[in-house]
């Protein structure tokens, strides 16, 4: 489809265009395997002669419709869909590195993915140096090495709500030979397309807004198809130098723009095979259908709700790029549609982690839940959720305050949130 279409027109019509007498609605293509008429058909296939369908566990007609659909709301030439956001980090790193790589991260990135590269990389062999996404460049650069494979960074950090400068972290990737990797999840592309900015890469845990009702885990990988890997041959042989397990075929000089998204699936899909499955990607679709909806909706209450909290006496602090006052307000309004960010807002009670506890349990509309950014505003308290196991001090280190609560703010009446709000300051009085 046409990318010159708004973003509102693609969140209904990209992916999937009917032939004469097919489904008007995407269909679920709920099956493992699909026939052929030849031994030579299949053989193509599995050669990457020939493009097409042949097992789910690497491409699936549905999840083929609704990546088309991503891609083309990101701007990028080509996507995957994997299980979940966690396989999507994983799969867009691996996807370049291997055992003695290094790569480095922002270090204000959620938790999980934080583990993913601190803990179970290392064990892989590829080592992460964490920097400081809002230091100097010059400061930045000293930590990329001449193994250095990829920089990694979210457009909006979860939970601290950091925004990303990715016009200045994309010049200090590309300054030493790497792509920049943003995770989207939080922005997403009615906010903000990060390749408009020099990112190379995009992921999302499609899991949040884009499936919208909290009913099907997902990711997504998308390609701006910008990188020259053939101009950084030596330093991504995975991408450039012949496979042997596809009799010596280089995946640059085959598929050009689409060679990364091709290894990925043929390669990592192949041998890992954390895909989606075509019912998850089939909800997902129906999520983004109404993203454009959705996402202003989310960024309006937050607003408000921002607002109300920063003139609360038991409020010790709130954080949200929406305000005036936020130190990321300015860059916000740069790089994101229209000023808005994302839904979710993070503030601290006055008094510590224990009356921070007592505010949360007295919430009657918002949910007690682990996860964030769908329509019902949910709730989280890091320190005695997902990061409990850490001390005050550790916890600082890791740029999560004691008295942090995390407030995905919905879709419903921003008065009926605001008043759930009130009551639970009332009720820790």
């Amino acid at each position: 489809m046409n990318q010159e279409l708004r973003p509102e027109t693609l969140c209904v019509q990209a992916g999937w265009t009917p032939k004469k007498g097919e489904p008007r609605v995407l269909p679920i293509y709920q099956s493992t395997t699909f026939k052929y008429e030849t031994s030579e058909q299949m053989a193509k296939l599995f050669d990457l002669e020939e493009a097409g369908f042949f097992y789910t566990r690497l491409q699936n007609p549905t999840n083929e419709a609704v990546a088309r659909k991503i891609a083309e709301l990101e701007g990028g030439v080509a996507a995957i869909l994997t299980s979940s956001g966690q396989a999507a980090s994983f799969f867009a790193v691996f996807n370049i590195c291997e055992a003695g790589d290094h790569i480095v991260s922002a270090a204000a990135i959620y938790g999980g993915t934080y583990n993913l590269f601190a803990v179970t990389f290392r064990k892989m062999g590829i080592e992460v140096t964490f920097v400081d996404q809002d230091a100097p460049a010059e400061e930045i650069a000293k930590a990329f090495r001449p193994n250095t494979k990829a920089f990694f960074a979210e457009t909006i950090s979860n939970p601290t709500l950091c925004v990303l400068d990715i016009r200045k972290m994309a010049d200090i990737a590309h300054a030493h030979g790497v792509p920049l990797i943003v995770d989207n999840t939080f922005a997403t592309p009615i906010n903000c397309r990060p390749f408009e900015w020099g990112a190379d890469i995009v992921t999302h845990s499609t899991t949040k807004y884009m499936d919208g009702h909290a009913a099907a885990v997902g990711g997504v990988i998308v390609d701006s198809g910008n990188f020259d890997w053939e101009a950084h041959k030596d330093q991504f042989p995975g991408l450039t130098e012949p496979d042997p397990s596809y009799h010596g075929l280089s995946y640059s000089k085959s598929f050009g723009k689409g060679a990364y998204i091709t290894k990925a699936t043929v390669q990592l899909m192949r041998d890992l095979g954390s895909i989606q499955s075509p019912q998850n990607a089939f909800l997902l679709n129906l999520g983004l259908e109404t993203l454009h909806l959705r996402v202003p909706r989310h960024c309006e209450n937050a607003q408000k709700v921002a607002e109300f909290l920063q003139g609360q006496e038991d409020v010790a602090w709130i954080n949200y790029p929406g305000l005036f006052s936020n130190e990321y307000y300015e860059l916000a309004q740069k790089q994101f549609r229209c000023g808005q960010s994302c839904g979710v807002v993070t503030f601290g009670i006055k008094g510590g982690r224990e009356r921070s506890i007592k505010f949360m349990d007295s919430l009657k509309l918002a949910a007690i839940v682990t996860h964030v950014a769908d329509s019902r505003t949910c709730v989280l308290h890091p320190a005695s959720h997902t990061h409990r196991q850490l001390t005050d001090e550790q916890l600082m280190e890791a740029g999560v305050r004691p008295d942090l609560i995390r407030f995905s703010v919905g879709t419903e009446a921003a008065e009926d949130i605001i008043a759930d709000l009130k009551q639970a300051l009332e009720a820790i009085r």
